[in-house]
This record gives structure tokens, sequence and C-alpha cells, in this order.
């Protein structure tokens, strides 16, 4: 399998997975700006949608979104646990997390990147995005991770939104709980291991 990332972006989420299951991969960065691969070639060829991440399979297959590579790679082991297991109550509980994370989490926070918009505009995202951080400080105040079974893939894709946080001026210390579970993940040997393999990923030229 190969793993197309760009350091710091929602990739992150499916390298940490990749290392936790401890799955043979390739990672491959991509330059957003000129969607270059370290490959040489054009990432548009692997997701024509022009965005991280994408994972290629042994077999030709790409598989695009987060969430969907997430639980695929997490049902390559089932016996991790990473997920819940398909057609149970819990995996529709999941996946309702991937949803509210993808949507109001990933989504609502994209805005922020944008230095064109007015301050006004950009208040009333960091607002509603408040909203949907003080859902979740509510609910990590009551268990360690986002489902009750443990840490799973919701929990690396959460970590991996969080960590935009400082790009936007905003301090996760207003979310005692939520910060809580920032420094949890980030200690597993695992995330400490995709961190450092991205940041000492050559930048794709050109």
């Amino acid at each position: 399998m190969k793993l197309y990332f760009a350091p710091m972006a929602c990739s992150l989420a499916p390298h940490i997975i990749l290392r936790e299951l401890g799955l043979p991969f390739e990672l491959i960065r991509v330059n957003n700006q000129t969607k270059r691969t370290a490959e040489g070639g054009s990432f548009l060829d692997i997701n024509p949608k022009g965005y991280v991440t994408a994972l290629t399979l042994d077999n030709g297959e790409a598989l695009t979104e987060g969430p969907a590579i997430l639980q695929y790679l997490a049902d390559l082991q089932p016996e991790a646990g990473l997920a819940p297991a398909n057609g149970s109550w819990q995996r529709v509980r999941l996946q309702e997390m991937l949803n509210f994370i993808t949507a109001e989490l990933h989504g609502g926070s994209a805005p922020l990147f944008r230095s064109d918009l007015p301050e006004a505009a950009l208040q009333i995202f960091r607002d509603k995005l408040f909203q949907r951080l003080d859902w979740l400080e509510s609910r990590l105040d009551k268990q360690d991770y986002l489902l009750p079974s443990g840490f799973g893939v919701a929990d690396a894709y959460l970590f991996s939104i969080l960590g935009w946080l400082p790009r936007f001026h905003i301090d996760l210390a207003c979310w005692p709980a939520l910060q809580a579970f920032f420094h949890r993940v980030a200690a597993r040997p695992a995330v400490q291991a995709a961190l450092q393999a991205e940041e000492n990923s050559a930048p794709v030229e050109g």
C-alpha cells in the first residue's frame, strides 16, 4: 500500500492507524500547491479531486476520503479493536462520530485557513467551531476516548484536526478535557513515529 500525504494534513490520521496496526506501507509526500508527488508524478492521477489523503492498494485501486480509509484499514485487522465490528450498533456510532469530525470540525476549520476573509466572517466560523469543541469537551470529560471501547480511528482523526488549532491562534487549554485527550494521543508510540516520519520527509519540489 501507498499512503499519499502532506505534513500535518488530515492524512495524518490514516498514517497513525497504519503504524498502530503495523501494516506495511510506503509513505509518499504530496506538494499541495503543485500537486506533484515525491515519485515525480501528478497527484491528480491518483486522486482527481486533488486533495490528500489517498491510499493506493496492491491491486491498483485507489481509496480516498479519510473516514473511508480509516475504516478500511481498521477492518484489515479487526482483532486490534480500532473500529467496532461491521454491522454492529457501535460501528454505526463510529460512523456518526466520523461524520461529525468530517463535517463540523474538518470542514468547519477549513475557512480559518483563508487569509482573504474579513475578520467578522472568520469570527463567525470560530464561534461555530467553539460550539463543537464545547460538545467534545463534555464528552471527553467523562471518558478518555471518543468511544467507550477505547482508542480507535475516530481518535486519530480528531487528534489530526486538533493539531491545526495553533495555526488559528486557538488555545486548546480553553478545553481542559480536550487538551488532556490531545496529549494522551500524542504520547502513543505510533503517533510519535508518524509525526517524526512526516517531519523528516523531504519536500517535493516543483
